[in-house]
């Protein structure tokens, strides 16, 4: 179905045109500038910043004095990764068609009157609306349960204010729950990176060992076993760390997620007492999941693997008796030789006496 045909079959034109002018990030109608991302997606350029600086703490605006080549950060409405320039999201074509519909919809919603909608009665006083708040109990109520009722001792204020201020404060939670998301997400893909690279790294160091031990291959044959032994070891407990990292970032990405979608889905409820009936434990569940679990990191270099390289520019007899890191009996093989030489030289020495 077509953007057209959906308005028209909608029995509230206007309240759906109104969805499709909400921001994904605030949760509020489009401000200018709207940019449009390569995915055809829209945000403001405001909240467009706000992920692109999240995802990319390094990166300095326009006026700073650090040059970067640009960045990027994925679209939150559809993951797709956006790569930008050195100009950040300044060089997003903006989009103009979208400004103007969102002029015209304040407009025409500046000249209609305000229409009544159903509004949730009061349980005790069946001809009283929930118009108020009662901060104390944390529950919306009606007047007459104030005046009359069970909350005649409790602080109230009114319903309309309290849902305005919960509302901004969940869509400032999802805001950040869905920046930690992108940092996640390019955690997991330097952790990706890290596996590509230890095993490039891996393959690396066994092919320049395979070759230097084929020089000497009918003595070394048994070492270049055990050695490649060790590296594939550590190899493998690199890449176990690794990859466990990864299904660790990915179980905590799922999960902030799918209370993203509940949120967002919760932010939809058009009626302030229906709303705050659920807001208040949802706003402690997103705060709780934005603190995220202490997840571990890899040490710069983790995926190196250049302490295996091996000098191999020795006589055979060093090499049968050689090993990572191991040189105390190359030094006692070179000590024997140079007794021999010496040796040597008095006999010499003592012929040419003789002589």
């Amino acid at each position: 179905m077509d953007y057209k045909s959906s308005l028209i079959q909608d029995g509230n034109p206007m309240e759906n045109l109104e969805k499709q002018l909400i921001c994904p990030i605030c949760l509020e109608m489009f401000t200018k500038p709207v940019v449009i991302l390569p995915c055809q997606h829209n945000l403001c350029r405001k909240c467009a910043n706000d992920i692109f600086q999240a995802a990319n703490p390094y990166w300095t605006s326009r006026s700073g004095s650090v040059s970067m080549s640009g960045g990027r950060f994925r679209c939150p409405s559809c993951r797709h990764e956006v790569i930008m320039d050195r100009h950040g999201v300044y060089g997003l074509q903006r989009n103009l068609l979208v400004e103007n519909i969102i002029d015209i919809y304040k407009q025409e919603c500046s000249s209609r009157p305000l229409q009544k909608g159903s509004h949730p009665m009061c349980k005790e006083h069946e001809d009283e609306k929930i118009n108020i708040y009662c901060l104390t109990c944390e529950v919306p109520t009606c007047s007459m349960c104030k005046v009359f009722g069970a909350h005649k001792a409790c602080e109230v204020a009114p319903l309309q204010s309290v849902f305005q201020g919960q509302k901004t404060e969940l869509s400032n939670c999802i805001s950040m729950l869905v920046a930690g998301n992108d940092r996640m997400q390019t955690i997991i893909t330097q952790l990706e990176d890290s596996c590509r690279v230890t095993k490039d790294n891996s393959h690396q160091v066994k092919e320049e060992l395979s070759q230097k031990f084929d020089v000497l291959y009918a003595i070394l044959d048994e070492k270049k076993s055990e050695l490649l032994q060790r590296i594939t070891r550590e190899q493998e407990e690199k890449l176990s760390f690794l990859e466990g990292l990864i299904q660790q970032y990915r179980e905590q990405l799922d999960k902030s997620t799918k209370l993203v979608e509940t949120a967002i889905q919760s932010l939809d409820e058009p009626g302030g007492a229906i709303f705050l009936l659920s807001a208040k434990q949802l706003i402690r569940s997103i705060v709780e999941a934005s603190k995220g679990c202490q997840l571990g990191k890899t040490e710069q270099g983790f995926e190196n693997m250049d302490y295996f390289t091996l000098n191999l520019e020795h006589i055979a007899d060093t090499l049968r008796a050689i090993d990572f890191g191991t040189d105390e009996e190359e030094e006692e093989f070179i000590e024997e030789e140079e007794e021999d030489q010496e040796e040597e030289e008095a006999t010499e020495g003592k012929e040419e006496a003789h002589q």
